[in-house]
């Protein structure tokens, strides 16, 4: 079991502080969601603990970051946009926050061609891009003790161009 003060990953909300433990047959996690604006306590019941997942180690964040410029993108296309998007968005919930990179370089690689085409990025795009975005450097930023903004500064250090679109 995860305890009180510990960050753990929700599958739909991302990074969550455990603000309470109950116990007894109906246990559940109190979990507040860092990047949400809105306080917004959670009730998730310890029974489906195996859907949560421990946010990355220091080391492990270090990792991620010092190999972002020989990350492989990932290659799904499909033609309808509503396909990619439930693709995209369902590596964001079930995956590692190694997917959530992936899908970051991958949507910026998407828009950058759409763009050097002289065409606008589909919409879609702009949303998966905030959303992995934001998993991604929250988590990164509570493994290294950080701010987002710190940590999007090490992707740039690493990856010089991937500021270009923000």
């Amino acid at each position: 079991m995860y305890a009180k003060g510990e960050y753990v990953v929700h599958p739909g909300q991302g990074v969550c502080k455990v603000e309470d433990v109950t116990d007894g047959p109906d246990a559940m996690y109190k979990l507040m969601p860092i990047r949400n604006t809105h306080a917004l306590l959670i009730s998730f019941p310890a029974a489906n603990e195996s859907r949560l997942r421990p946010v990355l180690s220091r080391d492990e964040a270090i990792a991620i970051i010092e190999g972002y410029p020989t990350l492989e993108v990932d290659d799904f296309t499909d033609h309808s946009g509503a396909a990619e998007e439930e693709h995209f968005k369902a590596q964001m919930k079930e995956g590692t926050c190694n997917d959530s990179v992936r899908i970051v370089k991958t949507v910026r690689q998407r828009i950058r061609r759409a763009r050097d085409a002289g065409r606008k990025p589909p919409v879609i795009y702009e949303r998966l891009l905030r959303e992995a975005r934001e998993r991604t450097l929250s988590e990164l930023a509570v493994a290294l003790e950080s701010t987002p903004e710190d940590v999007q500064e090490l992707f740039e250090r690493q990856s010089p161009e991937e500021g270009d679109e923000e």
